[in-house]
């Protein structure tokens, strides 16, 4: 069961002026609410609550005295009188003060003991009195369950008897309770076949998030269990329970399941025929696939791995380059059955072919400095030129530029298109001689002086620095 927080309560008794006005109509005010101690050991001796209440209304509070009550779930209950505190007592004060005492018997069960408090009375001048409505308890403890009351423990332990998750999804009876209801009802239901693994966590919502999950099996050798995981092994009854333990805040709480595990599920075969080789004449065309039935669920769609040269539409494959198709085929599991295997099936859709004219002179002096490459494939395409020779020649476009002597090798590609195959030829040219140094001039200075030196790699003299 769940605690709830505990309601600190009037009842409306009586009119006793007549019509009340605005301020009358407010009900009694709990301002602040406290005990010393919030937990209680009832083996350490130290038995004795201690309780402070404040309450305000603008015309005052009635009460001499007032009833507070410990009161735990299953029903056990401590009373005591709590006398006003501000003395002498002056009703028409907006704000009365109460203290007292429990003293907590060494036999009283060791649980969660929520306070209530009853018949606080605003004064009689505010027109008509209220008592026992609905006024909210301070909350005192984190631990979920036990927020609002005193704490009496047993050798540390407090025995809340709590639902610490919800679950599961699977169980359509159970569902309701969830708080994220979508998220765990859109769960696929599990497959209670044999050869199968469920993660029953997933199934699960938990109300204490810092208490552990927890599965094991009463049928070991129909299901076993890893972690949370139930592996199904073989038919049969399937018995487990997914439970929290206890701890020193709470009871265990258990849910258990009983399945029955029905034979495994069988992997389909398909057969697919193969297709063969296309051209890429007519390119965007169609050609039809092969229908491929599973005796899982029917018809299986075909797919593509290669959706720049081709892509399914229907029962046929649109070809849009050339290159490799591949098709896929893979039908998809059920409750009965496992998914197939992937199929492919894999054909070329052979562009054309085409020719390029590519040639270079036997030799060349360096002087010449630079050439221009003429290469010309027969589809009239657009050639590009590299080379491998780097430090002898280098390429601009399509004009080669003589750097070193030496060989220089160029090859002329012609790219291709969705129909046409790429072709590339390759020449060599030998660059003769050599490239005269090229001399340059430097200035360098020192103090007033200045001299000016030429040559190959020209250098400042002794004293003197180049001028920046």
């Amino acid at each position: 069961m769940r605690f709830k927080a505990p309601l600190l309560t009037a009842i409306l008794i009586t009119n006793l002026l007549g019509a009340p006005n605005a301020l009358a109509s407010q009900k009694p005010l709990i301002e602040n609410f406290e005990f010393t101690p919030s937990q209680v050991e009832l083996t350490s001796g130290e038995r004795k609550v201690s309780f402070k209440l404040a309450v305000s209304h603008p015309f005052g509070i009635d009460n001499e005295s007032v009833i507070v009550s410990l009161v735990r779930s299953s029903g056990d209950t401590l009373s005591t009188i709590a006398t006003r505190s501000d003395i002498p007592v002056n009703k028409e004060s907006k704000l009365a003060t109460f203290a007292g005492d429990f003293l907590i018997p060494q036999n009283i069960r060791n649980g969660v003991y929520n306070f209530t408090i009853s018949e606080i009375r605003n004064n009689s001048s505010a027109g008509y009195q209220f008592k026992e409505d609905t006024l909210p308890a301070k909350k005192v403890h984190n631990i979920i369950g036990a927020e609002y009351g005193v704490l009496i423990r047993n050798n540390g332990y407090l025995n809340i008897n709590y639902q610490t998750f919800n679950g599961p999804a699977y169980d359509e009876t159970k569902s309701p309770k969830f708080t994220d209801f979508r998220k765990y009802t859109s769960l696929l239901q599990p497959i209670w076949k044999a050869g199968e693994k469920i993660n029953i966590g997933d199934y699960f919502e938990m109300n204490i998030p810092t208490l552990p999950l927890e599965l094991n099996t009463q049928t070991p050798a129909i299901c076993s269990v890893t972690g949370l995981t139930l592996n199904l092994l073989k038919e049969g009854g399937c018995a487990f329970k997914v439970f929290t333990s206890q701890t020193k805040d709470y009871e265990s709480f258990e849910v258990l399941q009983n399945y029955q595990i029905g034979s495994a599920r069988i992997k389909p075969t398909l057969i697919v025929n193969q297709i063969s080789n296309q051209t890429s004449v007519g390119l965007p065309k169609f050609i039809d696939l092969p229908i491929i039935y599973s005796s899982a669920s029917g018809f299986v769609s075909p797919k593509s791995t290669t959706p720049t040269v081709c892509f399914p539409v229907g029962n046929s494959v649109k070809l849009v380059s050339g290159g490799q198709c591949t098709i896929t085929y893979q039908s998809d599991s059920t409750t009965n059955y496992l998914s197939s295997d992937l199929y492919s099936i894999s054909f070329e859709v052979i562009r054309e072919s085409q020719t390029i004219e590519f040639s270079l002179p036997g030799s060349i002096g360096i002087s010449t400095k630079t050439i221009e490459l003429l290469a010309k494939a027969s589809s009239g395409g657009v050639i590009t030129y590299q080379t491998t020779s780097t430090g002898i020649c280098s390429i601009t476009g399509s004009t080669l530029n003589l750097l070193k002597g030496g060989n220089c090798a160029i090859t002329a590609t012609q790219a291709g298109s969705a129909t046409l195959a790429p072709i590339s030829a390759t020449a060599t040219v030998m660059i003769a001689g050599s490239v005269a140094p090229i001399k340059k001039t430097i200035t360098c200075v020192k103090g007033n002086k200045t001299k000016k030196v030429s040559g190959t790699n020209p250098k400042c003299p002794k004293g003197y620095k180049v001028k920046r």
